[in-house]
Parts: structure tokens; C-alpha cells; sequence
């Protein structure tokens, strides 16, 4: 997959590029259906499967805060060239980019530079200056210069649309598991294992320490059943969301700790990815650290009937 960040003369580089338009945070059920309708329908025509998208997010630029992103940008363009995707416009946001009119980001952008043959959007998409474009209007600017437009409806789990405000709400309320309905896959978090204070160690439960990225949402502080991609292969595991308060109250910044089960090795400078399948019990403060490993060994057994249910 091709990232570019701008979209000046992307049409004299990839030809009849068939475009999905949005955000994509999480690259949920609704937007995976969007990207594998633009990638078949490029494959149909023999064009180009691209998503058009922003980072940061315009409400950083327009509101000075945005809602957390649910994965990482490496995982977002990940998924996307999973699904099929050959062209990522990633393009930073702006003030200038802000004030362009709907028509003149489907003149200048999408027609002039990019030569678009297809657009696919959500149902709820909206566009251009104040957000005043919608799919009607790219409707109509699709009848004016020749590209077709089709509209994704709402794509629902048990009568309800998805969305990432909901998927949002699910996991700050640790419901990890109604969570992967929407998203398709469970909740999960990536990164480098870092250093720790070894605390786990020396309590018999060694433990690989994850910074949890800013800006990116993680599920409720708590105890899960996870299942760890490292290396290639799956391990079962039990992990902390949280600030440990037996040891150091409830001021300090959330850290995730993951025990792998049945795993014997170094982890230190390892890029591991941890989904979060169930919540096992909120996080609260022991009254002694041989009180924190009789729970320990209770969230173990726990945690591995229901990973292996």
C-alpha cells in the first residue's frame, strides 16, 4: 500500500482510482464494509482501491480536542491494507483545508487532482466548509464530472448502528466483548514492552509492561482475559489496565501489564499486540501484597476457563 500525505497529481500516479472518503477510526463492520465495496468495485473496473482520510483528526484543528482513537494509526493502515487498499491519502488537516466550499473539494480535489471514477462514503458522511456537503451533493457533483457515488447505509448489530462513539462507550464501560461485535475483531492494543518496576516478578507472576500510547483508548481499568500475538504465535494471558493502587494509589497514569500463561522468556524491546476478550474484575487496592497474589492466582484461573471455553 502507497501512503501519500497530499493529493496533488495522485491521478498522473494511480490511475481511475476508485475512492472511500472518512475518518476509519477502528475500521469497525461499518467501514469495513465500505472499504471491501470500493475495493471490489475497483477490482470490477480495473481501477485503484484508495481511502482518503485526515491525521491529526479535524476537530484537533477545529475544536482543539478530539474523541481517543480507538487503534493506532499503524494499525488503522494495517487493516486497511488487509482489506485491499493500494492508496492511503493521509493528509494533515487544516485551517485552509477547513474553508474549502463542497464544491470546490469536489472541483479541485477530487476531480482536478485526484480523477476520481467512484466514491464511496457512510451514510452519515458529511463534508467540506461547516460541514455543509453531504452525499447528495457529491451526488450531484458526481452526475456534473462523470464519477459515480454510492452511499454505505448503516451497517447494525442486534438493531442498533455501528458506530465509534458507541464502540467508544462500550469500552470505557470494560464491555470488551459487546465491543468486538461492532469492531469485527476484539478490542486490542500494540506496542514495544518496556521496562517495569518487577513488581510482578518478584510477586511469582512475571508481567510485559505496555505504555499505553496517548490519544489511543483502552478499555476500563481492570483485570482481562487477553489472548497476545507475539512473534507470529497466540499465547493466552491475563492483564491490568490500571494504576496498581495497592502500591500506589489511584494518581498515577494507567499502564497495561499482561502475564502470559504457560510462557517462559524474555519480552523487554518486543512488539506484542494484546486483545482484550473479557472483563474479569474492576481494579481495586489489597491491604497486603499476599492478599494481590491470592487474587493473582484466582484471575489466572479465571482468565484461562475463559480463554479456553
Amino acid at each position: 500500500m502507497r501512503i501519500y500525505h497530499h493529493w496533488h497529481g495522485i491521478r498522473h500516479k494511480h490511475g481511475d482510482i476508485v475512492a472511500g472518503l472518512g475518518n476509519f477510526d477502528g475500521v469497525h463492520l461499518g467501514h469495513q464494509r465500505l472499504i471491501s465495496g470500493l475495493v471490489a468495485e475497483a477490482r470490477t473496473t480495473g481501477g485503484t482501491p484508495a481511502v482518503f482520510t485526515f491525521h491529526p483528526h479535524p476537530l484537533e484543528v477545529l475544536a482543539g480536542k478530539a474523541p481517543p482513537r480507538l487503534i493506532t494509526q499503524r494499525a488503522k493502515e494495517d487493516a486497511m491494507k488487509q482489506l485491499g487498499v493500494e492508496v492511503l491519502l493521509l493528509v494533515p488537516f487544516t485551517l485552509e483545508f477547513a474553508a474549502l466550499t463542497p464544491d470546490q473539494f469536489i472541483d479541485k480535489v477530487l476531480v482536478r487532482e485526484m480523477g476520481v471514477r467512484a466514491v464511496f462514503i457512510g451514510y452519515n458522511y458529511t463534508f467540506g466548509r461547516g460541514g455543509r456537503g453531504t452525499a447528495e451533493t457529491l451526488a450531484v457533483g458526481g452526475r456534473r464530472h462523470g464519477f459515480r457515488v454510492f452511499v454505505i447505509p448503516p451497517v447494525t448489530v442486534d438493531g442498533v448502528p455501528v458506530s465509534s462513539t458507541l464502540i467508544r462507550s462500550l469500552l470505557a464501560d470494560g464491555e470488551v466483548a459487546e465491543a468486538k461485535k461492532l469492531l469485527g475483531y476484539y478490542p486490542f492494543v500494540d506496542g514495544l514492552v518496556v521496562a517495569g518496576e518487577k513488581r510482578g516478578r518478584n510477586l511469582g507472576f512475571p508481567t510485559a509492561n505496555l505504555h499505553l500510547e496517548e490519544g489511543v483508548m483502552a478499555p476500563a481499568n481492570g483485570v482481562y482475559a487477553v489472548k497476545v500475538l507475539l512473534d507470529g504465535d497466540d499465547y493466552l494471558g491475563v492483564a491490568n489496565i490500571g494504576v496498581k493502587p495497592t502500591f500506589h494509589g489511584y494518581e498515577c497514569r494507567p499502564d497495561l501489564e499482561v502475564h502470559l500463561l504457560d510462557f517462559q522468556g524474555d519480552l523487554y524491546g518486543k512488539r506484542i499486540k494484546v486483545f482484550f476478550t473479557r472483563r474479569i474484575r474492576e481494579e481495586k487496592r489489597f491491604s497486603s501484597p499476599g492478599e494481590l497474589v491470592e487474587q493473582i492466582r484466582m484471575d489466572i484461573n479465571r482468565a484461562r476457563a475463559a480463554l479456553t471455553d
